[in-house]
């Protein structure tokens, strides 16, 4: 059982009195090795004031002295603790103040003293609320006295690690990358232990990249046991028939022509969740109703079962290239997807809209469908493109699909468009979700564009679901995503006028997406729109999960937003999933039981109707307390399973940048800083750096009111937009870091660049 304080102390949501046996059920530490380490825990938060203890109960002191952060270190020891607060101040931590903390670590920590306006405030680590490192890359070393010790490869981690196991295996590992968990951290004066769980290789060249992504950020890549156990069991069940006890309260849509559409490769991996299907009529009023069926997990992945408890800890399904780290076993993925010709169990969102593609109302309900067809979208797009001759017996759903995609998915992007959305038009794009994803806006492919134009569609049910919740005062996990950073887009702003594009934003407004969509849309006819792209979408902030709804920036959505369609790759959709059960078979129709007028819970048309709390009053604060206590160890996780993606793409960049040194390449300055310039090659997508120390023809001075490097003496300038012939210096594999030197390129400094002190 994963062990944490910021767990513990997640459960303390408000200002109750909580008894410890309560906490350890909540938490499943119910064995006696966890309920020791849970009370061990609960008198060392009493000591230092973080809970006080009331008739055997505990509450936590919400002490304002105490400031909760991340803790961000550098190679050379120096500490800071970044706040989750926008705009509050960094804390610099003396290494005497670090407490055995690391880099990542998630701590609370107290101000020593405070800042002025030269200087950082200075804190102290108090307590450590979550570990960033269980497990870490390393190299084994060997003391003159013998010993072994593991030196981490991050140098941003300054300490080595004892080793305790047998001399016979630890020799074999001498010099070699190995992954290392942690047994026990740092202790007073003693250093942490650990225990070499993999050999990798001899360095990380000749590790596989895969190894190295998920050792690094510890990435589970087997099931335990027992939810293999627990999965072989479910498996049984849920290929059994369905019988009428399940069938009774559900919306029979079996006889709704319904159609799943996959990409191409992920369809033939066993892995990978066929979750969604889609159907789709047009009624006699001239409407559209658009059903999205979403197969039901939830029916079969009880809470706080082993294979529940095993999807929360991983939170999310993690595609690195041909290695996909699943939600859940192969046989639970099978047996809860939804399979061609057979009854299968789903929550439907069933959406009709008008004939400019608005939504007039929606209904949830729980159903049975049948597949009739399961298609990707390649083989959709050359069927519709009149590449391939259409099969008889897939007649009906070409025809549908036809409509689905080139009648009303463009409807639907007008009207997203209209209130100011906008598209990302990349090459390097993964169909694994049929949402957004973790991207935070709908991607578009020029060679596929199908998966972008079913994204408009899959969005409307989290949409409605989230209207759902909110206007029946159900907790819910909402997805929200804030404005970019005006200062983040200052290179990009930068960049794209010197390339000739006119874009800007208001000095004293907020970033809009209106703004994103202006960019977008100047982009596509720039000189450099693959490098432009790339750079506007490093400025998007990352999704987070929160339990009250916000703005979602990147589909212009203000007023809430949900993911509700990949409960086989994403626990917070499960979860919704659990939700939408609760609401049909624990919900309240009426205000009293002696109320005679009821309302339909699953429709939107309840909304000015209901005027009572929908949920009972245990149920609904169960739910709040749940949702609370998940948020902050799913948006980390999450966090992370984004990095692992990110680390493998640039790991197979060096890569292959490794075997192009000495070759020139085309590039365009995408950065400018004191010690040199960034280039992005623009034919790979590839970042590299030419450091100042390189340039030999002259001593060169930043000027940064105008992003550019300037020779002191022949007033040649490298500023952003400029294009520039690199050649490939050399290339560190494990840190990703391509060295360039110039071949040719830059442009002369003007004579307000040149005199700019």
């Amino acid at each position: 059982m994963d062990f944490s304080i910021a767990t513990v102390l997640a459960q303390f949501t408000d200002d109750k009195l909580i008894a410890g046996k309560v906490l350890e059920k909540r938490l499943g530490y119910e064995d006696e090795d966890n309920s020791t380490r849970l009370q061990v825990a609960l008198d060392a938060l009493e000591k230092i004031g973080i809970l006080t203890k009331d008739l055997g109960k505990y509450r936590r002191v919400q002490a304002d002295e105490m400031v909760e952060a991340k803790l961000r270190c550098s190679s050379k020891g120096f500490c800071f603790a970044i706040q989750d607060r926008e705009g509050a101040e960094d804390i610099y931590i003396r290494e005497s103040h670090l407490n055995t903390a690391w880099n990542g670590d998630r701590v609370l920590i107290s101000v020593v003293k405070e800042g002025s306006r030269r200087r950082s405030p200075e804190g102290a680590v108090k307590v450590i609320l979550d570990r960033a490192n269980p497990s870490l890359l390393a190299r084994v070393t060997q003391s003159a006295e013998g010993n072994y010790r593991a030196v981490p490869l991050d140098d941003r981690l300054l300490f080595e690690i004892d080793l305790q196991q047998p001399a016979a295996e630890l020799a074999a590992a001498l010099d070699h990358l190995v992954h290392v968990e942690i047994v026990r951290y740092p202790l007073g004066q003693n250093p942490p232990i650990g225990r070499v769980t993999k050999v990798l290789g001899s360095d990380a060249e000749a590790a596989a990249d895969t190894d190295i992504v998920c050792c690094k950020h510890d990435l589970p890549q087997a099931f335990s046991d027992e939810a293999r156990a627990a999965a072989a069991a479910l498996a049984a069940d849920a290929t059994a028939p369905l019988d009428a006890a399940v069938m009774e309260n559900r919306r029979d849509l079996r006889d709704v022509l319904t159609v799943t559409l996959e990409d191409a490769t992920l369809a033939a991996q066993s892995l990978h969740a066929i979750e969604t299907a889609f159907s789709l009529e047009k009624t006699d009023e001239e409407q559209w109703l658009l059903a999205i069926h979403i197969a039901d997990f939830a029916h079969y992945i009880a809470a706080d079962s082993p294979l529940d408890r095993e999807a929360r800890r991983r939170s999310t399904a993690v595609y690195l290239g041909d290695l996909t780290l699943p939600l859940f076993p192969t046989s639970v993925v099978q047996a809860c997807s939804l399979q061609l010709n057979r009854d299968r169990l789903a929550v439907s969102i069933m959406i009709t809209l008008d004939g400019k593609g608005c939504v007039e109302s929606f209904e949830i309900c729980e159903s049975v469908v049948g597949v009739d067809a399961q298609l990707t979208y390649q083989q959709v797009q050359a069927l519709l493109g009149g590449q391939a001759e259409v099969p008889g017996e897939l007649e009906e759903s070409l025809a549908m699909l036809e409509q689905l995609f080139f009648t009303l998915a463009p409807l639907v992007k007008a009207q997203r468009l209209q209130r100011g959305g906008f598209e990302l038009v990349l090459t390097d794009l993964s169909f694994a979700f049929k949402d957004e994803g973790w991207l935070g806006a709908i991607a578009k492919s020029l060679t596929l564009p199908l998966p972008s134009l079913l994204s408009e569609l899959t969005t409307l049910a989290g949409k409605a679901v989230a209207d759902h919740c909110r206007n029946l005062g159900l907790p819910a996990f909402y997805c929200i995503q804030t404005e970019p950073d005006p200062m983040e887009l200052e290179d990009f702003l930068k960049l794209s006028n010197n390339l000739k594009l006119d874009l800007s934003i208001a000095a004293d407004e907020e970033v809009r997406p209106q703004d994103y969509q202006n960019f977008t849309q100047a982009i596509a006819n720039s000189t450099a729109p693959k490098v432009l792209m790339a750079f506007l979408r490093s400025t998007l902030k990352s999704p987070l999960y929160s339990t009250k709804p916000g703005a979602h920036f990147g589909l212009a959505y203000g007023d809430g937003y949900c993911q509700v369609t990949s409960p086989g790759q994403r626990y917070a959709d499960l979860a919704m999933q659990r939700l939408l059960h609760d609401l049909f078979e624990k919900g309240r129709d009426r205000r009293t039981t002696r109320s005679k007028q009821s309302v339909k819970l699953g429709s939107s048309e309840c909304h000015r109707d209901v005027n009572w709390n929908v949920l009972p009053a245990p149920v609904q604060t169960q739910w709040e307390s749940d949702l609370a206590v998940l948020i902050h160890p799913l948006n980390e996780q999450i966090k992370t399973a984004q990095d692992a993606e990110a680390d493998l793409e640039g790991l197979k960049k060096a890569e292959h940048m490794k075997e192009r040194t000495g070759e020139n390449f085309q590039g365009l300055i995408v950065g400018v800083q004191s010690y040199g310039f960034f280039v992005e090659i623009e034919e790979l997508l590839v970042e590299g750096l030419v450091h100042v120390s390189s340039l030999k023809d002259d001593w060169y001075e930043y000027r940064a009111r105008h992003s550019c490097l300037v020779g002191r003496k022949n007033r040649t300038a490298y500023r952003l937009g400029d294009r520039v012939e690199v050649q490939v210096k050399s290339v560190d594999y494990y840190r990703q870091q391509i060295d360039l030197v110039t071949v040719g390129g830059g442009s002369e400094a003007s004579n307000e660049e040149f005199e700019d002190e």
